[in-house]
């Protein structure tokens, strides 16, 4: 594969020549400085500046000086220290990769575990997580997905407020860290998912406007901050190369796309669209896998384009969610006073069509019905970052609702045809809270603050005998500390057993559930007749029958005979006729 030239940020030429650019329409003139140098760059075309400077190697410091002195770091940084200070020159040229034949998993095998790399271990750094790498590949999962790295003020925060799109996170460690964890993770049998904020940039540290304000949109922000103007050229071409940039060179195995209901585009080919299709066209020989969070639940992104081709192979699922979390807790407020009536039945629809109500589309592309998308373009999660770090206290569910209850929802988001996603510390039980943090200064974090108080509310509220100032404040360095895993924990007896019981669940998914998923069709899953909280599911999927019986109740249910091999639990634990309260069976026919 030919190496990419990018539109953005330097790029070494050979020997020691390192071409710098910048589109800086609002500009006349501009300049690099690299040292004690300051060399002029040229007027190009559309805005475009440019310089070839010689004398130039990896950790060489840079910055752009404006016609009025200012100086400022470049937006395509591969390396930055801090939001206001240089840029780095950063490449991968001396990178010695081990798994360089790696080239993917397939999507159905995906079992996903998400972290934030700055909570994950006490270091808070990808040098130390990737010990924990060798537990969670034996455990049976499958994928790591990564919360947001590119750059954002201060030394802490979950990385939805970044504003260097193209470098890591300096507190995690140096792009080659980063190239290393996810090398080892590979050797490991791990794909690695990156999640990327295209759709705003942070509300501290972005020069844009200085130079290009013409790089977003006029009136009519994101809830984060001001509309991108996708339908400019160089505009498309920073985040397309982005997405190229972060697959190509550490290399990923798929992104996950925030927000991306927040992505206006009047072109007629719409930006994510020109992703996926570039994507597809640069790396023809690597199984890479983009997903989506749209809260809009537009299908349109997830159609069959042909030969079971889809733009986007998922998308994170809300309402099952929603729907589990309702019937489970009995919360009703905020984001889930849709959800409040029969949560058990949208539970079931979830599982067997996906969205429980389709929204609007994106794309000028037919959206097909919800039902007709098979099981796989779904990820469901009984918690992720969300809905941990945005409630009150950042408590965890397993610590608000009964063990039995936590067991048999496990049991039905590993064993159901759906992608399966876990948050960190899920693996044993961790009882550490995950709140929202940042590491913001004077109106901006007391802004923040306040606003955290008002999400809560979105997400159960607080609990009762809490007042609103009982909310930890974002921004106190200690709301980060107390996220942090600790993984000493992971060794206690019950946690140990809770391990055993995922590592179980994860080898009957393999066994049983992955082999069909391959290219399974749509209008797969039924819901059967049952009481409110059982939970009997068929599916169709490549000439067999996948059911699912779960018994959310302290009540024994009588089955059906003949509903197929039992393969979980096994056959000498438990007849499979019955089924004992607060328990599950899957039969495949």
């Amino acid at each position: 594969m030919t190496p990419r030239r990018y539109a953005w940020g330097p790029q070494a030429l050979g020997g020691d020549v390192v071409s710098f650019r910048l589109w800086a329409p609002k500009l006349s003139a501009l300049s690099v400085e690299l040292g004690g140098r300051l060399v002029s760059m040229q007027l190009q075309r559309a805005g475009w500046f440019g310089a070839e400077v010689d004398g130039v190697g990896d950790g060489a410091s840079y910055m752009f000086v404006l016609p009025d002195g200012t100086r400022v770091p470049d937006p395509a940084s591969r390396f930055q220290a801090d939001v206001s200070g240089p840029s780095t020159v950063c490449t991968a040229a001396g990178f010695d990769w081990e798994n360089k034949c790696w080239r993917g998993r397939a999507w159905e095998e995906s079992v996903v575990y998400e972290i934030h790399i700055g909570t994950f271990t006490a270091n808070g750094t990808f040098e130390a997580a990737i010990e924990h790498l060798p537990r969670l590949s034996e455990l049976g999962f499958t994928a790591i997905e990564i919360m947001p790295l590119a750059h954002f003020p201060g030394s802490r925060g979950w990385g939805y407020d970044g504003v260097f799109h193209y470098a890591p996170h300096s507190a995690y460690g140096t792009p080659d860290d980063f190239r290393r964890f996810v090398d080892i993770a590979h050797g490991h049998g791990l794909m690695v998912f990156l999640d990327v904020v295209y759709n705003h940039f942070g509300p501290a540290g972005n020069c844009l406007p200085q130079y290009a304000p013409e790089f977003f949109r006029k009136g009519a922000p994101t809830p984060w901050g001001d509309k991108i103007d996708f339908e400019r050229e160089q505009v498309r071409h920073f985040f397309i190369d982005n997405v190229i940039y972060w697959l190509a060179e550490f290399p990923l195995d798929g992104l996950r796309l925030d927000a991306v209901d927040q992505m206006e585009d009047d072109s007629d080919r719409h930006i994510l669209q020109e992703i996926s299709e570039t994507v597809r066209d640069h790396f023809p020989d690597r199984q890479i896998h983009l997903i989506t969070e749209n809260p809009a639940n537009g299908t349109d992104l997830l159609a069959d384009l042909g030969g079971g081709r889809r733009l986007f192979v998922a998308d994170w699922n809300d309402d099952f969610h929603h729907a589990v979390h309702v019937a489970a807790t009995g919360e009703s407020g905020g984001y889930y006073e849709a959800f409040r009536h029969d949560p058990w039945t949208k539970v079931k629809k979830a599982l067997a069509e996906g969205y429980l109500q389709q929204g609007k589309r994106l794309l000028r592309i037919e959206p097909p019905p919800t039902a007709s998308l098979p099981a796989p373009a779904f990820v469901h999660f009984l918690q992720n970052h969300d809905q941990v770090g945005n409630r009150a206290l950042g408590d965890r569910l397993h610590t608000i609702i009964g063990e039995r209850c936590h067991k048999v929802l496990t049991e039905i988001l590993a064993l159901s045809p759906q992608i399966p996603l876990f948050f960190m510390g899920d693996d044993h039980l961790s009882e550490r809270r995950f709140h929202f943090f940042t590491d913001f200064e004077g109106e901006l974090a007391r802004a923040v603050a306040a606003g955290r108080r008002k999400e809560a509310a979105n997400f159960g509220g607080l609990p009762k005998g809490y007042r609103p100032e009982d909310t930890p404040d974002p921004n106190d360095l200690a709301t980060f500390e107390n996220c942090k895993i600790i993984w000493d924990e992971a060794g206690g007896p019950i946690r140990v057993a809770w391990a055993s019981f995922l590592q179980r669940l994860f080898e009957v998914r393999r066994k049983h559930v992955v082999p069909l998923l391959a290219s399974c069709p749509g209008y797969a899953g039924r819901v059967l007749p049952s009481d409110d909280d059982a939970i009997y599911l068929d599916w169709k999927l490549n000439g067999r029958v996948l059911r699912l019986r779960a018994n959310c109740s302290e009540h024994v249910r009588i089955l059906d005979e003949g509903l197929g091999r039992l393969v979980y639990p096994t056959p000498a634990e438990v007849a499979s006729a019955v089924l004992p309260p607060w328990t599950t069976h899957l039969f495949v026919a």
